[in-house]
């Protein structure tokens, strides 16, 4: 959820730094600093707020070839100046910046404070900064101050650790929170996320859970937490910063909205069959015996990813005729799951690096479960985690709502469906028909964007007055209700709940009244009529209702009308107008569309 950067090589390194953190804002933050080291002697500045505010405090004469930066999510203590990172050691030695949460850091303060250490912030992580400065009074080298002072710590981190008496190295170590490495022309750099490396670099290694790393400006080190080297391949991420950058839209969200046809198309490229009307997915892993071996599909993931996955339960279910059904990953992983071993597990994730997903998935793999992923992030913890995959390949997701990593995961979600369908009993014709229609994907969602201004005009009306907002839907539609729900919420803090639609009678259509529409999602299916007759009962009700669908309805009181593609692909499509109409919603209320409060891109912690 924060982000970290470190540099070492010849250039002043607090530019770097801060251009780095900028990079790492759409993550989520409530406070930024860097530190840097010259003529060995620390220089700290941290700030509550942006990294704009922490630019504006850094003095012109903040020089050091050696840096670390920092932006904080607060998990212990206020968001304020001093529980702000980097944390100094009391001897002004040592300087920490620590993504992840020290589950056993009650104990350790106590510990330390007991010794005399005397703490200044309310956070878990300082306990990391006097933990090493002890252990470098002992130890001949920062890497191994580090790895002993890591062996007392329970919990997760990404760190990153610069000593003043030290100034041409930085160490940094990974378990459970992102490191991902960058390699220059006789400089290193170190980021949470390889959005803060690619102005610099596109040479990229990824930590693995329990590793360390040594960055010289000449180069690295890798080892295990019990000082046995490692060998690490860098490999190119193919990202820029032109992925980074609004592209003349007002917002990011706009952006990866409009960017849609061409990010599903990038999903499907390359991925479908016309000789046997099948989808080719190499990276599976699996033979087409391996395909029909398993009776059952659990889909794993959390928010909109798991939403995305009820979405490939059903098509799955509908195309293969295998059962499957999708869950939150962290109930998933606290449950203490039954791993069959013919049950096929699918773990989404837009980042690759989602913890509790991650958790789930190492749990199955610990109790011998076959695990796939679908992840955007090549390389990634979970990526790397999982006997194979699908890469989205729909570019970086910069704002904190996910639109376009939703609809390649469900484009993805629809070849694995179709693949496992054709090497069971889907036929021929059925096979050619899908294939057909997610080709039609990208066209009908660039001619559904067209309809944004008549979408801004129902969202400033809808959304302006409402006390709250209802999503319904059945079996294809409730899914796409519930993400619909989510991006309301999330970016407009309107309050909105998803429901299936055979459930109003069945308490909430007790909240129905003037001022509280429904978003019905309406599609042209075997349900029709059903649908059609809930729409009924909430008129009468009063309630007024806005309908997404294929057609336009007497019993509602406005309507979004979607192209019709193939009927298990229809979701996809009916996603569209959704993620506009609660784009809108928040421009009209004055939110913070990309950076909603409370929330971060990527989870990496409990």
């Amino acid at each position: 959820m924060c982000g970290i950067v470190a540099y070492v090589g010849p250039k002043d390194a607090a530019p770097i730094l801060l251009e780095g953190l900028q990079r790492l804002e759409y993550r989520g933050y409530d406070s930024a600093g860097v530190a840097v080291v010259a003529a060995k002697a620390l220089k700290i500045r941290k700030v509550k707020g942006r990294v704009a505010d922490l630019a504006a405090a850094v003095p012109a004469r903040f020089k050091g070839t050696l840096g670390i930066g920092h932006t904080r999510w607060a998990t212990h203590g206020v968001p304020s100046d001093i529980n702000a990172h980097p944390h100094p050691s009391s001897d002004e030695r040592i300087a920490i910046v620590h993504n992840g949460i020290i589950e056993n850091a009650d104990a350790l303060r106590q510990r330390l404070e007991a010794d005399g250490v005397t703490f200044v912030s309310e956070t878990d992580s300082e306990v990391l900064s006097h933990l090493i400065a002890r252990t470098a009074k002992e130890t001949e080298s920062l890497e191994e101050a580090v790895r002993r002072a890591l062996k007392l710590v329970v919990g997760t981190y990404g760190i990153a650790v610069i000593d003043a008496e030290r100034p041409g190295e930085v160490v940094v170590a990974r378990n459970g929170s992102p490191i991902v490495l960058g390699i220059g022309e006789k400089e290193m750099f170190a980021a949470s996320d390889v959005a803060a490396l690619v102005r610099y670099t596109r040479q990229v290694v990824h930590l693995e859970d329990g590793e360390l790393a040594v960055l010289r400006a000449d180069g690295f080190s890798t080892f295990t937490s019990d000082a046995r080297e490692t060998a690490k391949e860098p490999f190119t991420v193919d990202w820029d910063t032109g992925h980074y950058d609004t592209g003349g839209y007002e917002h990011y969200l706009l952006k990866e909205i409009s960017e849609q046809p061409d990010t599903v198309g990038r999903t499907l490229r390359g991925r479908i069959d016309d000789r046997f009307h099948i989808a080719h997915l190499g990276g599976l892993n699996m033979d087409a015996r391996e395909s029909r071996s398993f009776r059952r599909v659990k889909i794993i993931g959390c928010g909109s990813a798991y939403y995305s996955g009820q979405i490939g339960a059903q098509l799955i279910e509908e195309l293969a005729r295998i059962p499957a059904d999708a869950e939150p990953a962290s109930e998933f992983r606290y449950r203490s799951p039954v791993v069959e071993a013919d049950t096929l597990y699918i773990a989404i994730s837009q980042s690759g690096e989602t913890y509790d997903t991650l958790a789930a998935v190492q749990e199955l793999k610990r109790k011998g479960g076959r695990v796939l992923g679908i992840v955007n992030t090549v390389g990634s913890a979970i990526a790397r985690e999982c006997d194979g995959g699908v890469y989205l390949h729909a570019g970086p997701e910069v704002s904190v709502a996910s639109t376009k990593a939703f609809t390649s995961t469900s484009a993805a979600f629809a070849l694995l469906a179709l693949h496992l369908g054709r090497v069971r009993d889907l036929s021929p014709a059925d096979g050619r028909r899908i294939c057909d229609g997610l080709r039609r994907l990208p066209e009908q969602i660039k001619e559904m964007l067209t309809q944004e201004e008549h979408i801004r005009e129902l969202a400033m009306r809808y959304a302006k007055d409402a006390a709250g907002m209802m999503f319904v839907g059945r079996v294809r539609g409730y899914p796409v209700a519930r993400e619909g729900a989510q991006k309301l919420k999330e970016i407009s803090y309107v309050h909105a709940e998803a429901y299936p639609a055979s459930e109003l009678k069945h308490g909430p259509l007790a909240l129905i009244g003037p001022e509280m529409p429904t978003v019905a999602i309406v599609p042209d299916d075997e349900l029709l009529d059903k649908n059609l007759t809930t729409l009924g009962e909430i008129r009468a009700r009063s309630g007024r209702i806005l309908m997404v669908g294929h057609r336009t309805a007497d019993q509602a009181d406005d309507c979004i009308v979607v192209p019709k593609n193939e009927t298990e692909l229809d979701p996809i499509l009916l996603t569209i107008p959704l993620q506009l109409f609660a784009y809108h919603a928040a421009v009209a209320l004055g939110r913070d569309v990309d950076k909603p409060r409370n929330l971060a891109k990527s989870v990496t912690v409990e």
